[in-house]
Order: C-alpha cells, then structure tokens, then sequence
C-alpha cells in the first residue's frame, strides 16, 4: 500500500492517537496535517471528517464554507481516540495487513 493511502494514514493517525491516550499525553497538533502525511488539505479533510462522522475520533472542529456543500475544518482541538477507534485498529483487516507488511513501528508512526 502506497504511504497516501487512505487505509495508511488513518492506521498512522489512529495508532498515533492509541498511544497518546495509553501514555496520557497530548497529541502533537502541530505535525496533524495534510503536510505532516504528504497529501493535499481536501484529502486530509475529507479523512478526519469521515473519521469524526464514524465515531472513531473526536476533536474536530468543523466550519461551513460557503460555495461548499461539505464542511471545512476549522481546527483540531484535544483530539482523542475513541473507544470505536481502538476496535477499528484491532479489527480491521486492512490495518492487519498494514500491520504485517510494516517491519518497524518508526515506520508507521514518525511522529
């Protein structure tokens, strides 16, 4: 799987967000970005929207933009995993393969 793909950045982001919350530290909002992952800004948006909108996050704060039908992101703020968010990353296949084909966890989470 390509480092821009969909199914990569949200393990990345998820796993990342999992070991914050085991270490009861905060995230690192300055490398949470389209940059930080190589991707454009609609990309990255449509991820963490679709993320919020299932559950598995929470700390998006989300704009209307005019001449858009769907929401912008206007920031995030104490963004945390969520219950869901851990059952996503243990039970997802796609992750499990993810997870089988990374030798090293540096090379999943560089954060």
């Amino acid at each position: 799987m390509a480092k821009d793909d969909y199914f990569v950045i949200v393990y990345r982001l998820l796993k990342y967000l999992y070991d914050c919350l085991k270490k009861s530290k905060q995230p690192n909002i300055e490398v949470l970005d389209a940059e930080f992952f190589g991707i454009d800004t609609p990309y990255w948006e449509y991820i963490l929207t679709n993320l919020e909108e299932d559950g598995l996050v929470t700390g998006i704060v989300f704009v209307s933009v005019i001449g858009r039908q769907e929401k912008g992101i206007k920031g995030v703020r104490n963004i945390k995993i969520t219950p869901k968010g851990i059952q996503y990353i243990d039970e997802n296949s796609a992750f499990q393969k993810i997870k089988n084909a990374v030798k090293d966890i540096a090379d999943i989470i560089p954060i």
